[in-house]
């Protein structure tokens, strides 16, 4: 996409967010759905397509672009982003990154329009953080496996037209090495849903249990035609996906920030605004190094990927800073509001809720501290 061309795009989903998306933040809340008019608002922008090359019917954005377009989505409810979030990235990229030709003409073109939603389906009921010791089975019989489990927390399920499911295909084989990635359409028989998933926050964005009883899909359903390389995918995914979190992070932060400065500027105590009071200046400018901080490394991971030069570790890094910056700016947001911010009718308190979620999700802080700290060792041994 030239630059004229994406300048244009991001000026209308700047406007699209301020006086569409804001305004309807308490509905979504409220009734813990996202209504069907604004999920087919974002198919006709191609919010759905950003990640799908452009030959495939979609945006075609580079990691950059698309960076800067999911931050100036989710200075609105970070619900909103969920709605694509999963076919954006992780539950398409799998496809894309090592799909046959086959998979990618049927699915990626249906992904670009919103037709079809896709989901990630890894996380099991005892395989989160170690997702190597994953359960769920696929047993070949001819040319169809029949795949028995279940799968946890599982993003936009209720909404999924198809899973990019991993599933253990050598049963024989410890770890990694026995895993095959698939693609599952969701309405496959002897797939069930459970119930949808009660959170701390992000009401609106769904996820469920995902059960899988004698499932039977086709041998070429598995991405790349190869089995045993499904735990390889779903890494190679995870690295793309911490750059996306991080722009998540970013957007996230950069609302906290002004409700921050506006809630400073206008609110009085002792005669004066509190914004003028040094205590408060020093949360604000705490918020705005944190920011300017996960701007620029997000700006540089981005470039990196996008010229193939990026490692997992650099992705872990952004990842880390990212989340846990937004966490302190949310942190501080709560607190310049005062008792204000603990209050459900001020949007700080939803955000403090919201982006908890992002230091778990995607790998936990704790995880790309291990991923880090590994990557170091090697380099220096």
């Amino acid at each position: 996409m030239d630059s004229e061309t994406f300048g244009l795009l991001k000026d209308q989903l700047s406007r699209y967010v301020e006086e569409r998306l804001i305004p309807a933040e308490d509905m979504v809340e409220d009734i813990d759905d996202i209504p069907a008019d604004i999920v087919h608002e974002f198919k006709e922008m191609g919010l759905f397509g950003l990640s799908v090359p452009e030959d495939y019917g979609g945006l075609g954005l580079t990691m950059s672009e698309e960076s800067q377009l999911v931050r100036i989505l989710t200075r609105a409810s970070v619900t909103f982003r969920s709605l694509i979030g999963t076919t954006v990235g992780i539950g398409s990229q799998g496809i894309m990154i090592d799909g046959t030709e086959a998979q990618k003409a049927e699915w990626l073109p249906r992904f670009a329009t919103g037709e079809a939603i896709a989901s990630f389906a890894l996380t099991e009921p005892g395989a989160g953080s170690d997702a190597a010791s994953l359960r769920c089975s696929a047993v070949r019989e001819g040319d169809h496996y029949r795949i028995n489990g279940t799968k946890r927390y599982i993003t936009n399920a209720p909404r999924a037209t198809v899973f990019t499911l991993m599933a253990r295909t050598e049963p024989d084989m410890k770890g990694a090495s026995g895993i095959s990635a698939f693609i599952v359409p969701a309405d496959s028989p002897g797939i069930s849903l459970g119930k949808p998933d009660r959170k701390m926050g992000q009401r609106g964005a769904k996820t469920c249990d995902v059960i899988l009883e004698d499932v039977l899909v086709p041998a070429a359903n598995i991405i790349g035609g190869v089995p045993g390389q499904g735990f390889r995918t779903a890494m190679k995914v995870l690295d793309r996906g911490r750059i996306h979190i991080a722009a998540v992070a970013l957007g996230m932060a950069d609302r906290l920030i002004d409700m921050s400065l506006t809630y400073a500027m206008e609110r009085q105590q002792f005669g004066s605004r509190i914004g003028d009071f040094q205590l408060v200046q020093a949360m604000l400018a705490d918020m705005e190094v944190d920011r300017l901080t996960t701007a620029a490394l997000l700006e540089r991971t981005a470039a990196r990927f996008d010229a193939g030069e990026v490692t997992a570790r650099e992705c872990s890094v952004l990842k880390l800073h990212a989340s846990e910056a937004v966490g302190r700016v949310a942190d501080r947001a709560v607190q310049i509001h005062g008792g204000a911010g603990y209050m459900a009718e001020y949007k700080v308190e939803r955000f403090y809720r919201d982006v908890r979620l992002l230091r778990i999700y995607e790998g936990t802080s704790q995880i790309q501290q291990t991923i880090i700290a590994k990557s170091m060792m090697r380099e220096k041994s």
